[in-house]
């Protein structure tokens, strides 16, 4: 049973409703090291990079270092901004409430929508990847590789799926105690796993047994070196993706010890540590494959979906089947704090009425957003159990589409940062940095590679290669995602006006009073 919350918000911008009673959530319940720990689960290094490493060599060749680094750039300028904003409201809605009181009701709206779509849709993506990696091992422990082919028969496919949603939204639901007891274990051990496997990579390299053995040059650290300013774009939008999650950090800011301060740490903490374990890996494997297309190359496309699990035996020997767990680990630990972003974000939504008042309650035991946890693993499991129905192509390149919400959310979130403290630039230079140079770039980045992301999708080869009249099909999903995002909006302004009048969460800017 869960209990509704139904207060509205003040008005005024400096709103903080950092001890969370206003919403029903526990409060104090994660420190620093907890929140990055959550942070790094939900941006999944292992099961990202398996996925992530052989599209970008693919795409930019031995530059893949260089646009890891410069992918990196936007993303911790987007994080100085939330880091601001928290500090100024510490609230679980983030880029809901921040936009909403930065631009309106209108674009809090669509930048929520965004967040969620990405979220949500993210979520089928690591249940199905998880799905895989679990016949995966299973067929490496019991040494029957017809185990493995289990994945693709739909029906056990689907059911396994479902089966892994419900039981991360379980520990979701749950509240943040038992999601981080869970992440410490899981988190932990794809990090050992993941520096194994680029120290083992390493020993190949100066032992001469490796497949393609390169030395680490400059070069590879050298942006400008990538063939073609499109092969550049492309590889951008790829690492700006293996970022994303951070944010996580900052949906928990009202359960977080000293909470205007502490999710804003965290997330630039958790993006560096991201950094260095990204390096470390892309640098082994570089040194190791180099970016031919043959047997372990980077540039051989059989790899590239899962560049792991082909080089997992090679480099780590009779251990690689610790890597199957890890990726298994990271696709699962990520899955389950994934749900806190949507959860939480409905829940604000309810909250302030944007969304109906179901969404604002919070389960008196856990102190949880409950109803909206459910929710959220409602909506993915359908979206995935239909999409993997009716056909594997339309459900990855719906996965791919994600990439243009996140861009979107993120570039409107560093924009309200800019925008919120507006009248304080000029009272210093270190408020112009960091509360507008900073943030302004990095939100004004990621709107460019959402508006460059949408024209290349819209080419028929972009994705799966599948098209509709001519036009890219990832085009034609990521823009009836954000075009539906309109329509519920328009209904629910219908149905509950306030939230849209401006009344349950004004405008305002950083010197108004609360």
């Amino acid at each position: 049973m869960a209990t509704p919350v139904t207060g509205t918000a003040t008005s005024g911008g400096n709103d903080n409703d950092s001890d969370g009673r206003d919403k029903g959530l526990a409060t104090g319940r994660v420190g620093l090291l907890g929140a990055v720990v959550i942070g790094v689960s939900c941006i999944a290094p292992a099961y990202t990079l398996s996925g992530a490493l052989g599209p970008s060599a693919a795409v930019v060749g031995k530059q893949l270092p260089a646009i890891f680094l410069v992918g990196f750039i936007p993303m911790l300028l987007v994080a100085i901004g939330y880091r601001e904003l928290n500090r100024a409201m510490p609230d679980a809605g983030t880029t809901f409430t921040w936009a909403s009181r930065a631009f309106g009701p209108w674009v809090g709206w669509m930048g929520s929508w965004g967040l969620l779509a990405a979220t949500i849709l993210v979520l089928s993506n690591l249940a199905g990847i998880a799905v895989d990696f679990f016949y995966l091992l299973l067929a490496q422990i019991t040494d029957n590789d017809g185990l493995a082919d289990l994945t693709r028969n739909v029906p056990v496919n689907v059911a396994t799926c479902l089966v892994f949603m419900a039981l991360a939204c379980w520990v979701s639901y749950r509240g943040l105690e038992a999601t981080k007891a869970v992440q410490y274990v899981l988190v932990t051990f794809q990090i050992i796993v993941l520096v194994w496997f680029s120290v083992a990579a390493f020993v190949h390299v100066n032992d001469g047994t490796a497949f393609d053995a390169s030395s680490i040059s400059a070069e590879w650290f050298n942006p400008f070196a990538v063939d073609s300013f499109s092969s550049f774009v492309a590889g951008i939008s790829l690492s700006v993706f293996i970022y994303w999650g951070w944010d996580v950090v900052l949906t928990i800011n009202e359960e977080t010890k000293a909470s205007s301060t502490t999710p804003g740490r965290a997330a630039v903490t958790t993006i560096l540590v991201i950094l260095v374990l990204y390096m470390a890996v892309a640098l082994g494997v570089l040194s190791y494959s180099g970016i031919s297309d043959g047997a372990h190359g980077l540039g051989n496309e059989d790899i590239q979906e899962n560049v792991f699990a082909a080089l997992a035996g090679p480099v780590m020997g009779p251990t690689a089947i610790l890597m199957s767990l890890a990726v298994l680990s990271s696709s699962t630990a990520s899955l389950q704090s994934t749900f806190m972003s949507p959860a939480r974000t409905m829940l604000a939504m309810g909250h302030y009425g944007a969304l109906p008042p179901a969404y604002a309650r919070i389960t008196p035991r856990f102190q949880s957003p409950g109803y909206a946890t459910i929710a959220a693993a409602l909506v993915a499991s359908a979206f995935y159990a239909v999409m993997r129905v009716l056909s594997e192509d339309v459900l990855w390149d719906t996965i791919t589409a994600l990439g243009m919400m996140v861009c979107f959310y993120y570039g409107i979130t560093a924009l309200a940062c800019v925008w919120y403290f507006r009248k304080e630039l000029g009272r210093g230079l270190k408020a112009f940095i960091m509360k507008g140079l900073l943030p302004g770039i990095g939100g004004i980045l990621l709107l460019l590679f959402f508006v460059q992301t949408c024209y290349d999708s819209m080419a028929p080869s972009y994705g799966s290669g599948s098209q509709i009249g001519g036009v890219g099909l990832v085009f034609v999903l990521g823009v009836t995602v954000l075009l539906l995002g309109v329509v519920v909006a328009i209904v629910q302004r219908l149905r509950r006006p306030e939230y849209f009048r401006g009344e349950t969460l004004p405008r305002s800017d950083s010197t108004m009073a609360p």
